[in-house]
């Protein structure tokens, strides 16, 4: 076996009990696959048996993206891009109506969530995504506002995605054994028309501009975004003696759309 990689954040995935639940919720024949992170194979061979009606891997480290290239030479309809997935332009090669499955870097994770969901055409050209987080970011992301782990990702994540499924994964089912739990989470894209931010990048530097100072109240954060903190606070009902993770999902959408109408970065 290939000797993972510590700064890659390598961990296969090996247990076969998890590789089929993936492949049980990820209905394979006759669509298309992306997979990030195939790594040596496992779960990619799994797929291919499934018989999609195409499937792209994109596979960061060289030796094995070339060993996958040998081992996969024969199959038809399938590409393989030797490509770090942050600066792979994704959304020009995926094809409509695709599944992106994942089991990915635990160190970049939330970045490639975030990635997928600032896909500039909405909705996008994936249906579902399935991907493999650490426990404690798959957490932040079902997080509840007013809860601890509420943060800047769970308001990103829920102004495009809805989870749809989620189960969590041994450390015992990975090589080599990471030192964290693992969850698989099940997104679908939402279609809502009544989201009105109209630059999902001005949500994310936002949320960042509230959640770098998460302890403190959203006064000083008011105050870096707007020319009359009170005046906007009173005009969108937001009361700045609250603290980042006390303010809702929808209140950061009211807030960037307010910001959008009147300012820009």
């Amino acid at each position: 076996m290939n000797k993972p990689k510590k700064s890659l954040g390598q961990n296969f995935l090996i247990d076969n009990n998890i590789i089929n639940k993936i492949i049980a919720i990820s209905n394979i024949p006759n669509n298309n696959i992306v997979e990030i992170g195939p790594g040596t194979g496992n779960l990619t061979k799994k797929i291919l048996e499934n018989k999609p009606k195409s499937l792209i891997l994109i596979e960061k480290d060289r030796k094995l993206s070339n060993d996958l290239k040998l081992a996969l030479a024969n199959q038809k309809n399938l590409k393989i891009f030797n490509e770090d997935i942050l600066k792979f332009q994704l959304e020009d090669h995926i094809i409509e109506d695709s599944i992106i499955v994942g089991n990915l870097p635990y160190n970049i994770s939330s970045q490639i969530l975030a990635k997928l969901i600032k896909f500039q055409t909405w909705p996008p050209k994936y249906k579902k995504l399935i991907l493999m987080f650490q426990k404690e970011v798959a957490d932040k992301i079902l997080a509840k506002h007013k809860s601890s782990s509420f943060g800047r990702l769970t308001v990103l994540t829920n102004a495009r995605l809805k989870v749809s499924d989620s189960f969590n994964v041994s450390e015992n089912c990975f090589y080599p054994i990471p030192k964290v739990k693992s969850t698989v989470l099940v997104f679908e894209p939402i279609l809502n028309k009544e989201f009105k931010v109209q630059n999902i990048s001005n949500l994310e530097k936002i949320t960042h501009i509230f959640f770098s100072k998460k302890r403190k109240m959203i006064n000083k954060a008011f105050s870096t975004l707007f020319k009359q903190p009170k005046l906007v606070a009173e005009k969108i009902k937001i009361d700045l003696s609250l603290r980042p993770n006390q303010i809702s999902e929808s209140q950061y959408y009211k807030i960037t759309e307010y910001f959008e109408k009147n300012y820009k970065f």
